[in-house]
């Protein structure tokens, strides 16, 4: 397992790059407030998967905790990725 700062760090940036996909499609796409939504869940899903990882949960192993924590993080990504997609 990688140590906390990285993985806030690698949650950081991957969350800047689709916030920076939603502000292109909210500039450019035909339905702003749909994509304006987009942001508003990525800034969410940011703050929550930050402190999601600073707070693991008791008595749940934290290799178990942390490979579901980038599971779950991978799929809303990649659910937000097709959301762009369909813009």
């Amino acid at each position: 397992m990688a140590n906390k700062r990285s993985l806030k760090r690698s949650i950081n940036l991957i969350c800047e790059e689709l916030f920076a996909e939603c502000v292109a499609v909210s500039l450019y796409g035909h339905n702003r407030e749909s994509a304006q939504s987009l942001i508003f869940t990525t800034v969410k899903m940011e703050a929550d998967f930050t402190s999601r990882v600073s707070h693991p949960e008791p008595g749940m192993p934290a290799k178990k905790y942390y490979n579901k924590l980038r599971e779950d993080f991978v799929a809303h990504v990649g659910e937000i990725q097709d959301q762009i997609k369909h813009f």
